[in-house]
Order: C-alpha cells, then structure tokens, then sequence
C-alpha cells in the first residue's frame, strides 16, 4: 500500500465493490524462502467478510493452508503518468493504479463443499455474459469427476481490508484533470478506465 494517505481514504464499501467485481487477484501466503502466490478467481461474500476460492490440488499453497494467514491482492487500472500531462513546472514522472488488499486466514473446506463453490462461482462469471450461461452439467460424469479429485475448496475469512487509490488526488483538480485527458495515450492497462477514475476520484471517508 502506498504511504501517501491521500491515496488511502476511499470508502471502505467502494473498495469491496471494486474487488468484488474484479473477482480475480494474487493470494499470497507466507513460506520459506519466499512467499507463495496464487493468482485465482474468488467470490467476495456481500458484507466482505469472506471470500470463497478453490486450488488446484498440487499447489503448494493447499499443502501449507490450514488456518494460516494469508493476504488476496486485487489489483485494477494502472498508467505511467508523464510529468509533462499536467501542464505545470517541477512534476516528476509516476505510476497511478489501484489495489485492494484483504487480509485474514485461509481455511480449507470439506470437499463436499466444492461443487456448490463451482457452481456458486461459475454461476457469478457467467451472469455478466450475453449468453446464456454455461453450467456443469453441460460436462460428462466423467469429466466432472476427473476436474473435481484435482482441485480443493477454500474460504479467506477476511479480517482487514487496504486500499490504494493513486488517481492523482494529491494535485490540484486543472493538472489532475489534464493528466486524464492525455492518461489514454500512454501505456498501461485498461486506461480508459484509469482515465475515467483520474477524473473523478473515489469519494473518502
């Protein structure tokens, strides 16, 4: 998380909304000699007290679980911001982007948790398709049974939720607004979304 606290007061409820939408970022729990990270799709419980995730079987996050504590980062737009977009003296180059951070612990669940989880999960990713949606059943017996002796059901019970919002909010609203309009024409990812936050920054508490 960023130090700045100008990047860190959006409101605790627009963070687990943006997570919650984004559905996908990188668990990382902590291990000798270096964390391990798995980067996955989640369910974010409505209240954000819990999220709900599966492993494949031979992760080594599922072998090193079990009430451990454990950090999910989901990260958003991100852009390289030229010094020269803001139209004033003395500004330096930088990166603005966002990312939520929630932090508890990782329990394992019973494995006749698992496929309402898929189902659950899959349900959630295919609502927000022109299609109509795709469910397990659509795949033979033997399939199933194949795909679900290799994956693991998991619950992140959340404890504390962080966030960076660096969208320029430490600049005056005439640079802030010029260094959108030309956000676009730089590299990152999704910048017109990027551009579209710059312009109006989150609300804070």
């Amino acid at each position: 998380m960023h130090p700045n606290p100008s990047f860190r007061k959006t409101e605790a409820a627009l963070s687990l909304d943006f997570a919650r939408k984004r559905a996908f970022g990188a668990l990382t729990l902590s291990a000798d000699p270096v964390p391990l990270i798995a980067h996955i799709p989640f369910l974010l419980s409505q209240d954000g007290s819990e999220a709900l995730l599966h492993l494949v079987r031979s992760n080594p996050i599922v072998r090193e679980a079990e009430d451990r504590p454990a950090r999910l980062i989901v990260t958003g737009p991100d852009g390289y911001v030229s010094p020269d977009w803001y139209g004033i003296d003395d500004q330096v180059p930088t990166w603005n982007y966002v990312s939520v951070h929630l932090t508890g612990t990782l329990q394992r669940l019973p494995q006749d948790a698992l496929i309402p989880l898929l189902a659950a999960q899959s349900a959630a990713y295919e609502a927000r398709l022109p299609k109509t949606p795709w469910t397990m059943d659509k795949t033979s017996d033997d399939v199933q049974a194949r795909f679900l002796r290799m994956i693991v059901p998991f619950r992140l019970k959340i404890d504390t939720l962080d966030s960076t919002w660096k969208l320029n909010q430490n600049k005056d609203d005439a640079p802030r607004r010029a260094a959108a309009a030309a956000i676009e024409s730089g590299f990152g990812s999704e910048l017109l979304e990027l551009a579209q936050l710059m312009t109006s920054p989150p609300k804070t508490d």
